[in-house]
């Protein structure tokens, strides 16, 4: 089972933002604290700050005496700043971890709530292994046309990798609540064939019925907003300890943003919602992806099924609370 406390990656940023913190409660300046201490790169201390960089913990006793900081703030940073080196350790925890999903591993460590997109994709916490070694054997066709010499590890291993930080859903009582909407495209005949899609289809049923897991499908012809239009995938982590700061992952295809920057964040928050609100409620989800899963054939693709009023999308789900808000 993934771990439930935070990554490494997480643990450098809250470090960095705790040092931040102090530095400035100490009314020092970057370029001070670098000539204090005597480093001899000037980009070090921004590194450090912004979670960067593996950090040294000699260097961070140096900067906790020159910040002044008390004994309760040297043993909790100090704690914090061997969680933040400590990558082997936290990778035992995941054997078959591959350097590609590592980064997202590490976000989904520690989350108290998960909230994902995708327009032509299922996430990768939701695939079946048939349905993800497509996603990985295709992309790595792309890699190895363009020359890359890094085309990455062997299919079967990111397989593996996948499935691994897939078990945080069923983990038990610490397990995140998690929150998807699949467009309809991602399970039509062009993401893979009748038998993969039908298994797809059928494991999306059993998570669906999950307590912490919660599928909307947005039909392809749903109006989202006024006409708005996602531009791409994305996700968005908050962390068990509010102190941690939320997380936004932007899926590009071929490279991944991650961002913390509050204004940003908010943003793809008000859109989740009225992706939320326009697509099909939990239950009208689940009759959606029974019906389809006994639907698919070699001649036919997952029908176009509507439940509930087209009129008045916002009355079709019993959504609950404004993410902004929480």
């Amino acid at each position: 089972m993934p771990p439930a406390s935070p990554g490494p990656i997480l643990r450098r940023r809250r470090l960095g933002t705790e040092l931040r913190r102090l530095r400035e409660a100490a009314g020092l300046t970057g370029e001070q604290v670098i000539d204090r201490i005597g480093w001899a790169s000037a980009s070090k201390l921004s590194r450090l700050e912004n979670g960067r960089s593996r950090p040294d913990p000699q260097d961070v006793r140096d900067l906790l005496s020159l910040y002044g900081a008390d004994e309760a703030s040297h043993a909790e940073l100090l704690g914090m700043t061997q969680e933040a080196g400590d990558i082997r350790g936290w990778l035992r925890n995941f054997p078959v971890m591959t350097q590609q999903q590592r980064a997202f591993a590490e976000l989904e460590a520690g989350c108290a709530e998960i909230s994902e997109y995708n327009p032509v994709l299922v996430p990768g916490l939701l695939q079946t292994p048939g349905y993800a070694h497509l996603r990985i054997a295709s992309a790595r066709q792309v890699a190895e046309g363009a020359g890359d010499p890094e085309a990455g590890e062997d299919t079967r291993t990111e397989v593996r990798a996948r499935q691994a930080r897939q078990s945080l859903l069923t983990r038990g009582a610490d397990a995140p609540r998690y929150t998807a909407v699949l467009e309809e495209a991602a399970l039509g005949r062009r993401a893979g064939p009748p038998e993969a899609l039908r298994d797809q289809l059928r494991h999306l049923c059993e998570l669906a019925e999950l307590p912490n897991v919660t599928l909307h499908v947005l039909p392809r012809d749903t109006q989202i907003n006024q006409f708005y239009l996602p531009p791409t995938a994305f996700s968005v982590y908050r962390f068990a300890d509010p102190l941690d700061p939320e997380t936004l992952a932007i899926e590009g295809g071929f490279t991944d943003v991650m961002s913390t920057e509050v204004n940003t964040l908010n943003r793809y928050k008000v859109v989740f919602e009225w992706l939320c609100t326009a697509a099909l409620s939990a239950s009208d989800t689940l009759s959606w992806l029974n019906e389809s899963s006994g639907r698919v054939s070699d001649v036919a693709a997952p029908p176009t099924a509507t439940y509930g009023s087209a009129t008045a999308p916002a009355q079709r789900r019993g959504h609950t609370g404004r993410l902004t808000e929480r």
